[in-house]
């Protein structure tokens, strides 16, 4: 830890994401919630919304004997409130908040909001009020606890309030205003402006250095968003992002430089190691093979290559689209030396588990099946005739033909175990590949290459991932598949040479001999092993001294 950093107290930490499992932000915080509460012993507090009205969170236990008293007394000031353990390593204290009761002021909140703000809330549509209601009940749940119980044990108690991406960025201009003296962060995983930039097909690096970012909200209709954004960024102690690609785009977009980049670390303790890593490897590539040959009537091996990407289904910003452009082209590759499978894990607009595959998956596999209907698909899909992968596929005739060597297999739905078809985890499928590839054109961080390269598999990326541009960092050149990972360089304008660089890289990995791909395995774990939360927590401690500095000064 830094000599003289000032550190604190206790750490309140605000996201959608507590115990609500729906993005990269969930990983974040909860892979780096073990390091702090060994840092910290039940000194951080998260806090997340209740939304779990049908059924319970399976990522949160209720204890309502941990902190009774202030739980009794958040009751009779009108919050509710439940009070518990995060289920993940480090089982840190998490508060899950009801928002729904301050609707009824929305009003007069987003009007305070205007007076002492200028946050523009006029414009607001979809998540925006959701979000917003969230942010203020959370900013009452630390108000409530710092007056009842800590100002009154030491009123020289250092206390940091941290928001994560817009979405809670009202209770942190709450906790500035109200409560001076507690220092407050805030980190955007990905300005909601940028993200619409390159959501909406426009070129977002060329011309970085030119776009408005106010002028962009109103053209894009994201008004409320990025001003919310942009005044949070403006107000707070501390303002930070997670990469050094997206802290460009802060100060082009939000006319405001981050005070610290933050990036994102990774917890290994649930990697398996020794026999068991081989056991679930095994067993991951054996499933994975079943699946395949069930849907394709086919017969392959354990020499076929098992290629994967996934994350959320945003497919020009994470690369889907030149995923399958590369697959399309490694059809018609002379270099490539072994027979592929590619699978698509990105959760669709998902129906149902298809029955025809599962009745081949529960009886023993005979030769000779023919292949089933609409073999690049596991699960049926609502919205079949409009869904961009298999349209894509459709488009360039990809129907996995018995003769090609190559076959694409969308797998829409969240790997949780329950899917119906593969009913196995991402964590344990991720292991069983043998090149993962995350071609983004927009990502901020990108933990689906970290992942994949702490289970030991080779990945590529590209310079437009926060995690491309750190791997290129510390290789000191750009990373080369020997090295574990291989970066390829990105622009608005080269999908064709992404595409091709795809292509030509699974290719000589397909040529390479077990002693090559062993060593490429053993630098992608070494990497990964940089990424440790243990090493990236110093820029959060420089990030929290920056804040009680500036809470000192004021105070």
């Amino acid at each position: 830890m830094g000599k003289n950093y000032l550190k604190p107290d206790y750490i309140f930490e605000s996201s959608w994401e507590v115990c609500n499992k729906v993005g990269g932000i969930y990983t974040v915080l909860s892979s780096r919630a073990k390091t702090l509460q060994d840092e910290m012993k039940d000194h951080i507090i998260f806090i997340g919304p209740d939304c779990w009205k049908e059924k319970e969170s399976p990522y949160f236990k209720q204890d309502n004997a941990l902190f009774a008293e202030w739980q009794w007394e958040a009751k009779q000031q009108g919050l509710k409130i439940r009070v518990g353990r995060w289920t993940v390593p480090g089982e840190p204290i998490a508060v899950l908040v009801d928002f729904t009761p301050y609707y009824e002021q929305k009003d007069e909140i987003y009007g305070w909001l205007w007076e002492n703000y200028q946050v523009d809330s006029l414009h607001a549509y979809g998540d925006y009020d959701e979000a917003s209601m969230f942010s203020y009940a959370a900013a009452l749940v630390t108000e409530s606890f710092y007056n009842t119980q800590l100002s009154t044990l030491n009123s020289k108690l250092k206390i940091i309030y941290h928001a994560n991406e817009w979405m809670c960025g009202l209770g942190a201009l709450y906790i500035n205003n109200k409560l001076p003296q507690i220092g407050t962060v805030f980190t955007t995983h990905a300005t909601s402006i940028g993200r619409s930039i390159a959501g909406n097909m426009k070129p977002l690096y060329d011309y970085l250095f030119a776009y408005n970012g106010d002028q962009m909200a109103d053209e894009l209709n994201m008004q409320s968003k990025h001003s919310i954004e942009k005044q949070t960024a403006w107000h707070v102690d501390c303002f930070t992002t997670v990469s050094d690609i997206t802290a460009k785009e802060c100060v082009e977009l939000l006319d405001k430089p981050v005070d610290v980049v933050l990036p994102n670390g990774f917890d290994d303790s649930f990697v398996p190691k020794g026999a068991q890593f081989t056991k679930k490897r095994k067993a991951a590539r054996k499933r994975l093979l079943e699946v395949a040959n069930a849907l394709l009537g086919e017969n392959l091996g354990d020499d076929t290559l098992i290629i994967s990407t996934s994350g959320r289904y945003e497919f020009r910003n994470k690369g889907i689209d030149v995923f399958v452009e590369a697959m399309n082209r490694l059809l018609r590759d002379r270099d490539l030396k072994k027979k592929v499978v590619a699978f698509i894990e990105v959760p669709g607009w998902v129906g149902e588990p298809r029955k025809d595959l599962q009745e081949r998956l529960n009886s023993p596999l005979t030769s000779n099946l023919s292949p089933l209907e609409v073999p690049q698909v596991t699960h049926w899909l609502h919205n079949m005739s409009h869904d961009n992968v298999l349209s894509m596929l459709k488009y360039y005739d990809m129907h996995n033909r018995k003769d090609e060597n190559v076959k694409v297999i969308f797998l829409p739905c969240y790997l949780d175990g329950n899917d119906g078809i593969l009913n196995m985890t991402y964590y344990d499928v991720v292991l069983g590949n043998d090149l993962c590839i995350y071609p983004s054109y927009y990502e901020p961080w990108g933990y689906t290459p970290l992942e994949a390269v702490a289970f030991k598999v080779p990945c590529i990326t590209t310079d437009l991932a926060g995690f491309g541009l750190w791997a290129n960092k510390e290789f000191g050149h750009d990373g080369e598949l020997k090295d574990g990972v291989k970066v390829i360089h990105r622009t608005d304008y080269n999908y064709s040479e992404v595409a091709d660089a795809i292509k030509d890289t699974v290719a000589a990995f397909s040529a390479m001999s077990q002693k090559e791909v062993d060593d490429c395995r053993k630098k992608a774990d070494a990497l990964s092993k940089k990424a440790l939360w243990s090493h990236f927590i110093e820029y959060y401690h420089e990030a929290y001294d920056i804040a009680l500095r500036k809470a000192e000064e004021r105070n």
